[in-house]
């Protein structure tokens, strides 16, 4: 049986430069030996991918905070079930562009729902699998808002709304230092990407062993 893969997540307010550093590290991964699969919630699967334009579309109908989570939890299962869990297994690295703790952050601190509930939802909805190391891209809302470019409806939310989804973020990585690297998200990037690689080799097998092999 091959070792069991890594799961990387990215995570960070709108404009922080996440899917850029994805691309990076993933390259960089495969460069060096590995077998890597990017991906991105909401997504990965054509159900999730569905739920995606639900939640995201800029005229998408009004829906209430409960049904929002509820739509990220649903595409977060069939993603992990579907593409997540089998490539871990299989030995690949996984790095997602987004996971629980966007949940926490949007649905719960943001939208005012119950973290400690959202959380129970999204441990039910992802069999309890955790990421083995979170990078945190910390950028000051105003700036990563005026670099954003998908324009979808969760960047239209208030200024007031992105304060708390940064706070919450910020919080989370407070209470479990030991899986996050909090990296300032206005550095350039090949500073960001140095500093993330610095922390994902030590945390990696090396890239010989079974299950591995690119």
């Amino acid at each position: 049986m091959p070792e069991r893969g890594r799961f990387v997540v990215f995570e960070g307010g709108e404009g922080a430069g996440k899917s850029t550093q994805v691309r990076m590290l993933a390259d960089r991964l495969a460069e060096s030996g590995y077998d890597v699969l990017t991906t991105r919630e909401p997504g990965g699967t054509p159900t999730a991918e569905a739920i995606r334009e639900l939640l995201l579309a800029p005229a998408a109908e009004p829906m209430s905070d409960r049904c929002e989570a509820l739509l990220f939890a649903a595409a977060r299962a069939d993603h992990v079930a579907k593409v997540i869990e089998p490539a871990l297994d299989s030995g690949r690295i996984v790095v997602c562009d987004r996971f629980v703790d966007s949940s926490l952050a949007y649905q719960g601190s943001a939208r005012g729902l119950a973290v400690a509930e959202v959380a129970e939802v999204s441990r039910w909805a992802t069999a309890g699998l955790v990421p083995d190391l979170t990078v945190l891209l910390d950028i000051p809302p105003a700036r990563g808002l005026a670099r954003a470019v998908d324009g979808n409806r969760m960047e239209s939310q208030s200024a007031a709304f992105h304060d708390q989804v940064r706070a919450g973020l910020l919080a989370l990585a407070s209470a479990e230092p030991h899986r996050y690297l909090v990296v300032a998200a206005d550095s350039t990037r090949e500073e960001i990407g140095a500093a993330v690689w610095e922390v994902i080799r030590e945390r990696l097998p090396e890239p010989h062993h079974e299950g591995l092999r690119r």
